[in-house]
């Protein structure tokens, strides 16, 4: 279950990072609203993982790795950016680190 309030807060934080670019600075309305409420939702979303006994660094990881995953994608999708091999591989080295630091956790704890 902690996984779901995760999996949505990290949509909720997509859609509102996507948002970001959009309101050009905050100066159009909608976008805007949906930056706000989107990083609101996010975090209460976060927060109700962690209560569900997620791990903070699991939790905290997941996070950045999707997000910056679903980001630059949805970046090169919708909002016209270029994404390229170099960036590919980025994005593969921060999923390949979070996935370190985990199992590395899971290691200590289990030892």
């Amino acid at each position: 279950m902690p996984y779901l309030f995760l999996a949505l807060a990290i949509a909720s934080e997509v859609v509102a990072t996507v948002s970001l670019k959009l309101s050009e600075g905050f100066t159009r309305l909608v976008p805007s609203v949906v930056v706000v409420v989107g990083y609101l939702v996010a975090f209460g979303l976060l927060s109700q993982a962690l209560a569900r006994g997620l791990g903070v660094s699991v939790a905290y990881g997941v996070w950045a790795a999707a997000g910056v995953a679903l980001v630059a994608a949805a970046g090169a999708l919708f909002l016209g950016e270029s994404l390229t091999w170099v960036q590919v591989g980025g994005i593969g080295l921060v999923i390949a680190g979070v996935l370190a630091l985990e199992l590395g956790a899971a290691h200590s704890t289990a030892a």
